[in-house]
């Protein structure tokens, strides 16, 4: 059973091509998929997890199923140990942290989570800060925003403000509607584990 289509925003063209090249073509069914939303922070909780909250709104708002939420501390095997367990339950397609990606000391989330990367997806970055620049300005070149492949799993590592989560979310949701052209994410997840 197809969810309804979802309306989220479309990234304006970034200089790469016409804005024509990225477009949701409305005649294909939409598929949702399960995501975790996954937030990683020392000082907050569920009453002032105001960027968890937002990530785990824009995922319902766009039609997918929110499999998962959780606050871990800025701690790496706090933050392995959830995403392992996500993973290894099955019922994740995507996960998405928010916080730990800056420079301070205690900003570990990318040190969890790049070496579990099978592959990393070195374009979401570079789009991500493309995004965030058009925000924050060069205040972007701190934040380390990353991405790959766990396991079959696509993991998207933002930053932990509010603005960070709304550009993220804008970057990572036309990937992740099985009707966006040329290409998304999503019509590739049967083959992420071939060999």
């Amino acid at each position: 059973m197809n969810a309804p289509a979802p309306q989220h925003p479309v990234p304006q063209d970034l200089g790469s091509g016409p804005k024509s090249a990225s477009r949701i073509d409305e005649s294909l069914p939409f598929h949702p998929v399960r995501i975790g939303v996954l937030s990683i922070s020392d000082t907050r909780d569920a009453e002032t997890d105001t960027s968890g909250d937002a990530l785990a709104e824009r995922v319902e708002a766009a039609g997918h199923t929110l499999a998962h939420r959780m606050i871990v501390p800025d701690d790496v095997d706090a933050i392995r140990s959830c995403v392992r367990i996500w993973i290894g339950g099955g019922h994740c397609d995507v996960i998405i942290t928010t916080g730990g990606t800056g420079l301070t000391g205690r900003d570990v989330t990318p040190e969890a989570l790049e070496p579990l990367f099978d592959k990393r997806i070195d374009g979401f970055s570079v789009i991500f800060h493309q995004v965030s620049y058009q925000s924050v300005g060069l205040s972007t070149l701190q934040s380390r925003a990353t991405a790959g492949l766990i396991s079959g799993v696509f993991v998207f590592c933002l930053p932990g403000s509010n603005g960070a989560v709304k550009d993220g979310w804008n970057v990572i949701a036309p990937q992740l509607d099985s009707r966006h052209r040329p290409c998304n994410l999503v019509e590739i997840m049967p083959r992420l584990l071939e060999t």
